[in-house]
């Protein structure tokens, strides 16, 4: 993975010898280049889809009522078991 700053400067890089040629693109040429660009760049991040970030807030939510049924049960198994203190 890229940190921040390397991946800047090479996408800043990448994009000046794109803006910079000595012919004028095409403005959906420049545009289908710099998609290009940009997918590449963050190819090489540690990035995830906004599905798969869904997918794992809802995993996240079930683990945690579980959790929580859990805690809840063994606080009521230790209030069966343990003489309340005086």
């Amino acid at each position: 993975m890229l940190a921040p700053k390397d991946f800047l400067d090479a996408l800043s890089g990448q994009a000046a010898r794109l803006f910079n040629g000595d012919t004028a693109l095409p403005r959906n040429e420049i545009e289908s280049q710099f998609k290009a660009l940009l997918q590449s760049g963050f190819s090489k991040l540690d990035l995830v889809s906004r599905e798969e970030f869904d997918s794992q807030m809802v995993v996240l939510a079930r683990t945690r009522a579980r959790l929580e049924t859990l805690e809840a049960k063994v606080a009521e198994m230790e209030a069966r078991l343990l003489p309340p203190a005086e």
